[in-house]
């Protein structure tokens, strides 16, 4: 499944009220950063000769990411029901995204409802997420 991390301006991410992050302020927001650049999709090789491939016109990756590979590895975030999602984030993708919400007037909060800051981050990926959601052995698309 994988483990989301959400920027939201909701009390809690999956809250149905509450207020949204528009597609309108995450383009503009991806625009202005210049570490950021928006795709609009993400595909993935693999290893048996199919290419995975989604679209999303806010699927946007932190190209300045240490791990960033032009043909692998990439920090997405996408916009979705009002919140901008990363999957598996690593602590330098936690702090980006802390810097995003800073920027956007939202928090960082976790799938258990745990909440992220630049100040707590050191050792604060979740066990609930288990080894298999660990950045390093779960790729960005294998989150079914």
């Amino acid at each position: 499944m994988g483990y989301d991390v959400h920027i939201t301006r909701r009390e809690n991410w999956f809250d149905e009220h509450g207020l949204k992050i528009e597609l309108s302020e995450w383009l503009e927001y991806v625009e202005a950063d210049l570490e950021m650049r928006l795709d609009g999709y993400a595909e993935a090789d693999l290893g048996d000769g199919q290419i995975f491939r989604t679209e999303d016109k806010s699927l946007a990756v932190w190209r300045s990411y240490s791990g960033h590979q032009e043909d692998g590895n990439k920090a997405w975030m996408y916009l979705f029901d009002g919140s901008v999602i990363a999957k598996n984030p690593d602590e330098e993708i936690l702090a980006k995204m802390c810097r995003i919400a800073t920027e956007l007037e939202a928090r960082v909060q976790g799938d258990d409802g745990e909440l992220y800051t630049e100040d707590n981050l050191e050792g604060v990926l979740p066990e609930t997420a288990g080894d298999d959601a660990s950045p390093e052995r779960q790729p960005w698309w294998k989150f079914w």
